[in-house]
């Protein structure tokens, strides 16, 4: 009778750690999808602000060809495309705001301190969402390493969890203290 109990007993303490187990790593796949929501909405944000600022005639005509087209190629890019599109507008907002001086140039236009404000504010939350996204990729996939997830199939049809690798990297003088007057 005593083995009866205390086999029922391991089986229940095993249901149930498998069962946290599995809501655990639903809870990582929801917050990798709400994550995943937020850097694609910064990423759209910093893209359209950019399109903003290209067409705004604030910028001399080259840069902001260079720039709309980076931000209308990051917008439209298909989704094993994207990474690389985002990463090309990375380095075209780098180009154009080069230097200090560029910086200026728009502040002095009109409406162009709003634009490098919401330019900052654009450029720095990308490299926030994009690392808590990869954060919650990490945790996840340290979950779906452990071989009892694995053997007993907990993750189901789940896909397995990707990072979002891209050059995030923003202009210095977006980023400086006191680069951009406008914060």
């Amino acid at each position: 009778m005593t083995t009866l109990i205390c086999v029922v007993v391991v089986l229940a303490l095993l249901g149930l750690y498998l069962s946290w187990t599995a809501g655990r790593l639903d809870r990582l796949h929801a917050r990798i999808d709400a994550a995943r929501a937020a850097l694609d909405a910064q990423l759209l944000r910093r893209a359209s602000v950019a399109q903003e600022l290209a067409t705004s005639g604030i910028l001399d005509p080259a840069a902001s060809i260079v720039l709309y087209e980076a931000a209308h190629a990051a917008r439209q890019a298909e989704p094993d495309q994207r990474e690389v599109a985002e990463s090309e507008l990375s380095q075209a907002l780098r180009v154009v705001f080069a230097e200090r001086d560029a910086v200026v140039e728009i502040d002095a236009a009109p409406g162009g301190t709003e634009a490098v404000g919401e330019m900052t504010q654009a450029v720095r939350r990308v490299p926030m969402a994009r690392r808590f996204h990869n954060d919650a990729v990490r945790a996840a996939r340290a979950v779906r390493r452990h071989r009892v997830v694995r053997w007993l199939r907990l993750a189901g049809h789940a896909p397995f969890p990707l990072a979002f690798e891209m050059d995030d990297e923003p202009p210095a003088v977006l980023t400086t203290e006191g680069g951009a007057t406008a914060q």
